[in-house]
């Protein structure tokens, strides 16, 4: 089967978070199902930096207003194409925003002119003869991809569209719809019109044959009001399209017996090599001791994640007798306040802004507890990397986080199939209890050693997920073979 899959970021070309961990992880996961995938992603300087000898797949002469050009290229057995788009694409900055941490102003040219050469691909296919039976939209970035393709010849192919964050929908102006090349029609209620603007992701969500989401309780909690940030009266009359597919990782990018980036390889069955790394790691922050359990946290520094809460009880936390290291970056009052605690807890609580992959392998090797405090998550990878590293997860309960982490409570420690700490609402004490209870745990070392391995037992693949995504791409097919 072959499957096109559009998206904004794929690992290891460029990533600013967990959407390019999983389109990067899908081709190679799903290969194993017989699915032929193609990822189809925007010519970042980064990204052509890193291409070899690509083909030159298919031209357009007029893309919503620019020339570009689809260059293909098989990079570790993933075959990728890069819309080489230079007006758009060849700039400095992320993916999103500029040197200055602010917006491309024209993002949502950028991104539906992805969109729209995705659906090129479909409707024409590649020089080579390739051409999609299913086409794969990841997030509002892709979420016009559906909706360009029920106005030409590629209106009958089966699209899924994947929802990795509600919150991000890509809304615009309405002065951009002229641009678009859409009829008058999709600027409706029934299309991609939202509250008198252009919404990229309802678009996709109106039109998808299919919608899934990252965990099965997110897919549940975007249904109410409190979850659905605005969409969830569309995405209740689409039920019936509607499926939670947990993420899974790259067990191989990911796996702490292989992994070049720590100090010290080891396995389950052989924990104590996992102190060397718990030393760099303390060295790493400047802590002035190895006693008390390390506390990690790998993430968007913003109120979504819980990092406000996280802020105001790191005293707490510090007095407990545990250490707290964070890396990541957001929004500058948090980042600011984490930075006064670390000020003030030297040696106890240790700060990097921005992200770096090699220390947030470190991270997850040498943490003792990886801490995931997010008010809503709709799936996490960070606790996945965790339990597969032996840094048992604290998660507030919620999303994904409360689909791939057992709470330690009586019954699951006497069964032997706790993995971690889960918590609830997303308050100070909640999360100080949650603190307790894991500080209290990682004093019987038996106890500790036990939920490490655990967790290192767990299933954290792709390999049931990529074959829910292959069973649900065989369903939205078999209608077209068996009515010709």
């Amino acid at each position: 089967m072959k499957v096109l899959s559009v998206a904004s970021e794929v690992y290891p070309l460029i990533k600013t978070g967990g959407l390019a961990d999983v389109a990067g992880a899908l081709p190679a996961a799903l290969a194993a199902h017989g699915v032929d995938m193609r990822v189809l992603l925007p010519g970042y300087k980064q990204v052509k930096a890193k291409l070899r000898k690509p083909n030159r797949a298919m031209e357009f002469d007029d893309l919503l207003g620019v020339s570009a050009v689809i260059l293909a290229c098989k990079i570790d057995g993933v075959d990728y194409l890069v819309l080489d788009a230079p007006a758009l694409f060849d700039r400095d900055g992320g993916p999103y925003t500029d040197g200055a941490g602010a917006d491309h102003p024209d993002n949502w040219r950028r991104f539906a002119a992805l969109c729209r050469a995705a659906a090129m691909i479909a409707e024409e296919g590649l020089d080579d003869g390739w051409t999609p039976e299913i086409v794969h939209a990841h997030d509002w970035q892709a979420g016009l991809t559906p909706v360009y393709m029920q106005h030409g010849r590629a209106a009958a192919t089966p699209t899924v569209i994947t929802v990795h964050n509600l919150a991000f929908q890509g809304q615009f102006g309405p002065d951009i719809f002229p641009e678009l090349g859409l009829p008058q029609t999709d600027f409706t209620v029934d299309g991609i019109e939202y509250y008198g603007d252009v919404s990229f992701l309802k678009g996709g969500l109106q039109m998808a044959s299919a919608i899934t989401t990252v965990s099965p309780t997110y897919a549940q909690e975007i249904r109410t009001p409190a979850f659905g940030m605005g969409l969830d009266g569309l995405i209740n009359a689409r039920a019936g399209a509607l499926h939670g597919i947990v993420n899974g990782i790259d067990t191989q990018v990911w796996n702490p017996a292989t992994d070049t980036l720590i100090a010290a390889n080891y396995t389950f069955s052989k924990l104590k090599k996992r102190q060397a790394n718990r030393k760099a790691l303390a060295e790493r922050f400047g802590f002035a001791d190895t006693d008390g359990p390390v506390f990690t946290v790998v993430s968007r520094l913003t109120w979504q994640k819980g990092i406000d809460v996280l802020a105001e009880i790191a005293a707490d936390l510090v007095a407990m007798g545990g250490k707290l290291a964070v890396l990541g970056a957001g929004d500058q009052a948090l980042e600011g306040a984490l930075l006064a605690a670390a000020a003030r807890h030297r040696g106890h609580v240790g700060l990097v802004i921005g992200y770096d992959e090699p220390l947030s392998h470190l991270m997850q090797a040498g943490g003792d507890a990886i801490l995931v405090p997010s008010r809503f998550e709709p799936c996490g990878l960070t606790q996945l990397y965790g339990l597969r590293y032996g840094n048992v997860p604290v998660v507030a309960r919620t999303g994904g986080l409360a689909d791939t982490v057992i709470d330690a409570n009586e019954a699951a420690s006497a069964a032997r199939v706790a993995t971690g700490f889960q918590f609830a609402p997303v308050t100070p004490d909640s999360l100080r209890e949650a603190l307790r209870r894991a500080i209290r745990a990682f004093a019987d070392p038996q106890i500790w050693a036990r939920l490490q391995n655990q967790g290192m037992r767990a299933d954290v693949s792709w390999d049931r997920s990529a074959l829910r995504y292959a069973a649900l791409y065989a369903e939205l097919v078999a209608p077209k073979s068996e009515n010709p």
